[in-house]
């Protein structure tokens, strides 16, 4: 039994109403379709595997469908189909990789071709993916065809870097700019494709693998195509993620955060020894946990925001952190926080990683020892904090304040009589 095929294979959209993420681009050009004003050339910019190729061969289907003009290809007629997914593909829609035909010779042969007629479809589509590798000369052979193409065809380029195609090509071109995909879009998708394929995942795992793709479509769901591979009949588990994906234990970040809150060095440290004899690394735990001291000052400010949607966490983790930053003065988390950043920072490159991170731990611990600004609120907020929980007894009465004792007058000012007789008079 053959091995199913990548799930960003298999879930490739076929219309644009299916690419996410990505309206500003797909709807003008289903409008374009539409209205029958579709131009003679396309630059599709953005980051890896947001859709720029996968909407490039879209726009392919959609140009050469038998009942165009149409915003969206139909998907039955032969042209459809040959170029749908799993499709045989189109003699007459051509997809360059410009990494390895990006030469000037390449461009000739490229030109020299596009003048015959397609075989069986309205139009030639040439799809030239990764059009920044195509050189300068290779650019200049093919300005004459992009700037003056026969009735019949079609460019569409699709870059990572726009800024490598030269500006005469890019002006004979329209340009849309793709974006990476928001968290909270990418966490839905990746349920509903869960629910698809019939494997449970904890809410608390999706945030781990919205975060390993980086915004990415195709990264994301190979990352859950990795996870969802290895997962057992529980489904994808919160611990399987971060143990896979190399994440910090949401335990472990609870452990030294509460730590941190209570004045605790020893817990501290065990904490960072457990990060080392585990076999995790320094400078991901240092990330992990800075990301979790951005959480606490977003909700030190927005108590509301895990309710809101401000951060995506799952309930559980919500109650937490809520409760975490309640423990925290804003000034304390705010200086614990831009201290592990720039020990972060430091850590690049660094020879001893764990020394650095003990040293950030240690700073963290020891606002007594930082004279700054932050360091003096931070040491203001603890007293705070403790007198709020000491407190007075309630019902008793605060005693008044102490009077000074009353001073007589006389001792207070000498009258005039008594200075006149203790000043000396001049000699007569």
């Amino acid at each position: 039994m053959d091995a199913p095929l990548a799930l960003y294979r298999r879930y490739r959209p076929e219309t644009f109403a299916e690419v996410i993420g990505q309206e500003h681009v797909t709807e003008p050009l289903r409008a374009a379709l539409g209205n029958n004003r579709v131009n003679h050339a396309y630059l599709f910019s953005g980051p890896r595997g947001c859709g720029k190729t996968t909407s490039a061969r879209i726009l392919a289907r959609a140009l050469n469908c038998e009942r165009a003009p149409i915003s969206d290809p139909c998907g039955e007629c032969e042209s459809c189909r040959d170029l749908a997914r799993g499709g045989p593909g189109s003699i007459d829609v051509i997809e360059i990789d410009a990494a390895s035909h990006g030469g000037v010779d390449d461009a000739r042969d490229l030109r020299e071709k596009a003048f015959f007629a397609p075989v069986k479809s309205r139009y030639k589509v040439y799809i030239i993916d990764e059009a920044h590798m195509v050189t300068t000369q290779g650019f200049n052979a093919l300005l004459k065809l992009v700037e003056e193409p026969p009735p019949h065809l079609r460019f569409i380029f699709a870059t990572t870097e726009p800024e490598k195609v030269i500006p005469t090509i890019r002006s004979r071109t329209h340009h849309y700019p793709f974006r990476l995909i928001p968290p909270r879009l990418l966490s839905t998708y990746l349920s509903e494709l869960c629910e698809r394929e019939g494997v449970s995942i904890e809410p608390a795992a999706l945030p781990l693998v919205v975060r390993a793709g980086a915004g990415s479509a195709r990264d994301t769901l190979s990352v859950l195509d990795q996870l969802l591979g290895g997962a057992g009949a529980e489904g994808v588990t919160s611990a399987l993620a971060s143990g896979l994906l190399g994440y910090t234990p949401d335990t472990l970040l609870d452990e030294v955060v509460d730590a941190f809150a209570a004045g605790d060095g020893g817990a501290v440290f065990g904490v960072v020894d457990k990060v080392i004899e585990t076999g995790q690394d320094p400078r991901r735990f240092t990330e992990d946990l800075l990301r979790r001291l951005r959480d606490l000052v977003i909700v030190a400010a927005v108590p509301d925001a895990p309710a809101t949607g401000l951060l995506d966490v799952a309930a559980d983790q919500a109650e937490r952190l809520v409760a975490q930053a309640a423990r925290f003065g804003r000034t304390e988390l705010s200086r614990a926080a831009d201290l592990v950043a720039a020990g972060l920072t430091e850590m690049r490159g660094a020879t001893a990683p764990r020394l650095l991170l003990e040293l950030i731990c240690a700073r963290v611990l020891l606002p007594g020892a930082d004279h700054t600004a932050d360091g003096v609120m931070a040491r203001l907020d603890r007293i705070e904090r403790r007198a709020a929980v000491l407190g007075t007894p309630g019902g008793a009465p605060v005693p008044p304040p102490v009077a000074a004792p009353a001073v007589a007058t006389e001792q207070a000012t000498p009258s005039l009589e008594t200075g006149a007789e203790r000043t000396p008079r001049p000699p007569g």
